[in-house]
């Protein structure tokens, strides 16, 4: 085992950033999902596994969430009212026992893909027991134990604001190292975050693309970067719209300047697939004759966009030659070049492994894939990628019907980790390659399962359907008033 200083630094930083909120551990555990190439120790045991710091603020969170003097009431009220936590468990001991018995069961019966330290890539080998088993189904547990400490301080500690802080933060820190990468390549004066970059990946942080620096921000490769943008900017637009935050609109603005300039093919894709419900929901407003002033402000910033590229290109009509090279290269004629390929054949061989083990799938981290959901079928099998479709439903449910019986803080944060989540699983669908769906996602099972279980309550509570014209909220909390709709 070798211990990074640079890790303990990073961490102690994390760590005094939560205590300005009085809240080190709930919202270090956040911040620290910004730093994704800095481990705090690589683990030579577990074939140079490196875990990155958010695993110690996560660890830390569900000791300090056990060892409080209440727990084991406050644990059997959750599990009595919170009914998505059985799902969880049952998928946790699910991913468990997949690791330990599938590689042995059908060892030899089909192929993987592990990550090989003498190579520095990935090779193709006969299914067998690798060091992915242990470490990846460790982050896989983790996080849904953290889901489990988060649910417990929700429910019965009721902070949700905390939640919408602590992303916020995240996708601060997020964006602030992503601009610094970029400037860094923009001024010719190297990778700034070099420093913090103590993880064994490959960092792929000096690659250029057409011409283009690719930014990375504090991640390994810019396809990371991409993707986490993703998540974010669809946070912060989220948030922007119910809160009206003008942080979040700031944000929102640099972070698609960003993912443009990421040539990240990921990010692009991503962004198109993203911008599908946003076209939908406008074009429906614009029907109805109800735009209010986001929709306009989304509308004037996209038809100036629109002008300003005209303009440039009545200018010189060869002004955009190179950024269309990029797009050409990353996105149109990706599947052709061997990187496209390479992973395509991931996914294929992938797909196979599901028939060879009869449905049962690989195990967890066995193998990897180049897409989330190939990758859950493939190590998870048909019955753990039911459980997952399970556990995804109910964050992409959200509140529903249930949200007149929560105050507008917890409503809006709800909305804003059900975004967040999709963003991220957006990006994770074209470039994820472990069945595990990140912290991020569990977060959005805890904050979704506490607030719908409360909700819950004050509707049995109440007895009765909130009084016309108000949005009931959850005992000791005010309601809001709704403005009813423009005609």
């Amino acid at each position: 085992m070798q211990a990074s200083i640079a890790g303990f630094i990073v961490c102690l930083a994390v760590l005094a950033t939560g205590f300005v909120w009085r809240a080190p551990l709930f919202l270090g555990l956040f911040i620290s999902l910004a730093f994704a190439s800095t481990a705090l120790v690589t683990l030579s045991s577990l074939g140079g596994s490196s875990p990155l710091i958010y695993t110690v603020f996560a660890a830390l969170l569900v000791a300090a969430t056990t060892l409080r003097r209440r727990f084991l009431q406050e644990f059997g009220t959750v599990f009595g009212s919170v009914r998505t936590m059985w799902l969880l468990v049952a998928l946790m001991l699910y991913a468990a026992v997949s690791a330990f018995l599938f590689p042995r069961l059908f060892a030899g019966q089909t192929t993987s893909f592990v990550q090989s330290p003498q190579r520095f890539g990935v090779i193709e080998v006969p299914l067998s027991p690798v060091s992915g088993n242990i470490s990846q189904t460790g982050y896989f547990l983790l996080g849904g134990f953290t889901a489990i400490a988060l649910t417990l301080i929700l429910f019965h500690r009721d902070r949700f604001d905390l939640v919408r802080k602590g992303v916020l933060l995240f996708v601060i820190a997020h964006t602030a190292m992503g601009l610094i990468d970029f400037a860094c390549k923009l001024g010719g004066v190297g990778d700034l975050l070099e420093p913090i970059r103590t993880a064994s990946y490959v960092m792929l942080t000096e690659t250029s693309e057409a011409g283009f620096a690719r930014i990375t921000g504090a991640y390994s490769e810019a396809s990371g970067f991409g993707g986490m943008s993703l998540a974010c900017i669809a946070f912060v637009y989220v948030d922007w719209r119910r809160t009206g935050s003008r942080l979040s609109a700031a944000l929102t603005v640099v972070l698609l300047v960003l993912l443009l300039l990421s040539t990240s093919s990921t990010a692009y894709v991503g962004m198109a697939v993203l911008a599908l419900p946003l076209a939908a929901s406008l074009g429906t407003r614009i029907g109805r004759g109800r735009l209010d002033r986001p929709d306009l402000a989304v509308l004037i910033v996209g038809f100036a966009g629109l002008i300003a590229f005209l303009a440039v290109l009545i200018y010189n009509e060869r002004a955009f030659d190179a950024f269309g090279q990029l797009i050409d290269t990353m996105v149109i004629n990706k599947h052709s070049s061997s990187s496209g390929q390479e992973r395509a054949y991931w996914n294929s061989k992938s797909l196979e492994a599901l028939v060879d083990t009869s449905g049962f799938g690989l195990g967890f981290g066995s193998s990897r894939a180049s897409s989330w959901p190939i990758a859950v079928l493939s190590q998870l099998g048909v019955i753990g990628a039911l459980m997952m479709a399970g556990l995804l439903f109910v964050v992409l449910r959200g509140l529903g019907s249930l949200e007149p019986w929560v105050d507008a803080s917890t409503a809006d944060t709800v909305a804003g980790v059900r975004a967040v989540t999709l963003g991220g699983l957006v990006g994770a669908a074209f470039n994820g390659g472990s069945a595990d769906p990140g912290i991020l996602f569990f977060v959005a099972v805890a904050t979704v399962a506490a607030a719908r279980a409360k909700a819950r309550l004050a509707e049995e509570a109440a007895g009765a359907a909130p009084p016309r014209g108000m949005v009931a909220g959850i005992p000791g909390l005010p309601g809001r008033e709704v403005l009813p709709a423009s005609p």
